[in-house]
């Protein structure tokens, strides 16, 4: 059997990780589990990766690096207005919601996991860092396409949408069904537009 490099075997057993933690959960995917998936033993597992938290890491490095690319993949619509343009882009990033719960799922997991663990906590505060940084590059395009000269700094419209997406995210995990959701959707478009726009009255500055 020919010999496959620690280098080669990384994304590999990266990848077979997520598809464990996505199918049955971050608890279930023992260092067994994740070898028996890419068939492998188990020892090559640890001889890779020597301690389980830096299998942990390198997963929420890859799921943030995917979750960049996708958000950054969907492209903003040159539409009339600010609110009209935000709202496009946010039904098209809401789809992937609907299509991948199981990603959502397992993000939230190893969120809450990372914020009880010293050693992953870092990791996960540079998550929610490089995806800050993804709204706000959004946000900040679809306002020079519209020609709108945003009332609040960007960094807090983006963490104002972000904030209530996030929140709908989790009411989807947890109620599927509710076909509600759409129409929350669109009014945490428009507290957006409103904020963005300086529509919205604030009491803090």
């Amino acid at each position: 059997m020919a010999h496959v490099s620690a280098a080669e075997r990384r994304p590999q057993l990266i990848r077979a990780a997520i598809a464990v933690m996505s199918r049955d959960g971050v608890a279930a995917a023992s260092t067994r589990a994740i070898a028996a998936e890419l068939g492998i033993a188990q020892a090559t597992v640890h001889y890779v990766y020597g301690a389980k938290d830096e299998l942990y890491r390198a997963v929420i490095e890859q799921l943030t690096t995917d979750i960049a690319e996708q958000v950054r993949g969907i492209d903003i619509p040159t539409e009339p207005d600010f609110q009209a343009t935000i709202g496009a882009y946010a039904r098209q990033l809401w789809r992937t919601v609907v299509e991948q719960p199981h990603v959502h799922r397992l993000i939230t997991e190893l969120f809450v996991m990372g914020l009880r663990s010293p050693s992953l906590r870092p990791t996960v505060t540079d998550y929610q860092r490089q995806l800050d940084i993804v709204f706000e590059d959004a946000f900040r395009e679809a306002a020079a396409y519209t020609g709108t000269t945003l009332a609040r700094p960007v960094e807090e419209v983006a963490r104002f949408f972000f904030a209530g997406f996030d929140g709908l995210i989790l009411h989807r995990l947890a109620r599927p069904d509710d076909m509600a959701d759409e129409r929350s959707l669109e009014q945490i478009v428009a507290a957006t537009a409103a904020l963005a726009e300086g529509h919205l009255p604030l009491s803090v500055v």
